[in-house]
């Protein structure tokens, strides 16, 4: 029937469900370029167990219900609207695409270190710290910030060098890489990857808006994060000969004594909603030249929080957010869910005797053994007995092991 690169290729009704989706179309002269979309595994998929919050988000067009007004447009590439309170996920696009996270990334070192970093510790930054590229609150390489100043310079002006400077405190950078994704894992975005603490573009770096709404409703449930990202003006410790060197940059010569300088200077929250939308909690904003433009925030009305995220917008999107999260509240209740915001992966069962003792899993062993078509259950190699101790016990277990070593011989043999 010959091809027609601009017809639609799908418009599905399922479960009240409206999903479209435009393929092959070639693009407009002069537009963006935008990730690759190839159909792809994601999450728990690879396990098959299907896509982490329900098989509908797994598509990469519009994601929404049927029977209401449709979501606004937005110019992001992707985008997930979600009830934060029941973590129902109200509408998306291609939630589970990869993207380059930018500055929201931040939302993640936050919730991996908060818990584990006395707030109330003072540290001294490295010179690496104090010298990273991009956005910075501009510390220097003295022991005058607490946990607590860096944390909110993290999340209220994108400090990079704050996240550097956490990351050193809690080991080094590769510890707190390890414990990012490590967090990650753990509440199951499975599409993000961490290379950097602060989000500056690395190779193999990657969220998704579906990864990054479980990221903030994870940090929501955390007073001092939830504390950080409302924040709209705070001040932050400034070195001592702060002033002075002001003064001397712009050729004052009133002497430094005359006006002592501050223990601090103030910093004021990027985020332009937070003081312009009604119910605005906060989050994270992020930019960068290949990232482009994207957002993570939260607003609580009449007893309910809207979480609305965006990635990879190329230009202004507060307007646009603020349609999302409009029509999130007007959406909430009304109408069935295209997905869920799953929660954390339970802590794995510890074994019910403590004399029991088994060897740790390689990654992928079981698999590999289901390839050569083995049983990995049905194998006596790798499975320890329980130590017994008493009685003739020991005797039973040595006659017990000489049978096992016969048969294995015998089993080796043929």
């Amino acid at each position: 029937m010959g091809t027609n690169l601009r017809a639609l290729a799908a418009t599905v009704t399922t479960a009240g469900v409206l999903t479209t989706a435009l393929l092959g179309a070639p693009r407009a002269a002069g537009a963006r370029a935008v990730p690759d979309l190839t159909p792809r595994e994601t999450g728990m998929a690879a396990t098959g167990n299907g896509t982490v919050g329900g098989d509908l988000l797994a598509g990469h067009g519009i994601i929404r219900p049927a029977g209401i007004k449709a979501p606004p447009k937005t110019e992001a590439s992707a985008y997930v609207v979600a009830d934060a309170d029941t973590g129902a996920v109200l509408a998306a696009k291609d939630p589970h695409g990869h993207y380059l996270p930018a500055s929201t990334l931040k939302t993640l070192t936050a919730v991996t270190l908060i818990p584990k970093l006395d707030k109330n510790r003072k540290i001294k930054p490295s010179d690496e710290a104090c010298n990273v590229e991009g956005s910075a609150v501009g510390i220097v390489p003295e022991p005058i910030y607490k946990i607590d100043d860096l944390m909110r310079a993290l999340l209220m002006v994108s400090a990079n060098d704050a996240a550097v400077a956490l990351a050193e405190a809690n080991g080094g950078l590769k510890k707190t890489l390890a414990d990012m994704n490590t967090e990650a894992r753990k509440l199951q975005a499975y599409d993000t990857v961490a290379k950097t603490p602060n989000g500056l573009d690395a190779p193999g770096q990657r969220s998704s808006a579906y990864d990054l709404a479980l990221i903030a409703r994870a940090g929501l449930a955390i007073p001092d994060f939830r504390e950080y990202i409302s924040t709209k003006v705070a001040k932050f410790p400034a070195p001592k000969d702060y002033l002075k060197k002001k003064k001397k940059k712009r050729g004052d010569d009133s002497e430094a004594s005359e006006s002592p300088a501050p223990a601090y200077y103030e910093m004021a929250n990027h985020n332009r909603l937070l003081g312009s939308y009604k119910g605005m909690l906060g989050v994270k904003n992020g930019w960068t030249s290949k990232a482009l433009g994207s957002f993570v925030g939260a607003a609580r009305r009449d007893g309910h929080t809207i979480l609305v995220v965006i990635m990879h917008h190329p230009g202004g999107f507060w307007e646009e957010v603020g349609k999302l999260l409009d029509w999130g509240f007007a959406a909430r209740g009304k109408a069935a869910p295209v997905g869920q915001l799953v929660g954390p992966a339970p802590d794995p069962k510890p074994s019910s005797s403590p004399l029991a003792v088994r060897p740790s899993a390689t990654p992928g062993a079981a698999d590999a053994a289901k390839a050569r078509g083995e049983d990995s259950a049905s194998k006596g190699a790798g499975v320890t007995t329980p130590l017994l101790i008493g009685g003739g016990a020991l005797v039973v277990l040595a006659l017990g092991a000489y049978g096992l070593r016969r048969r294995g011989r015998r089993d080796t043999a043929a």
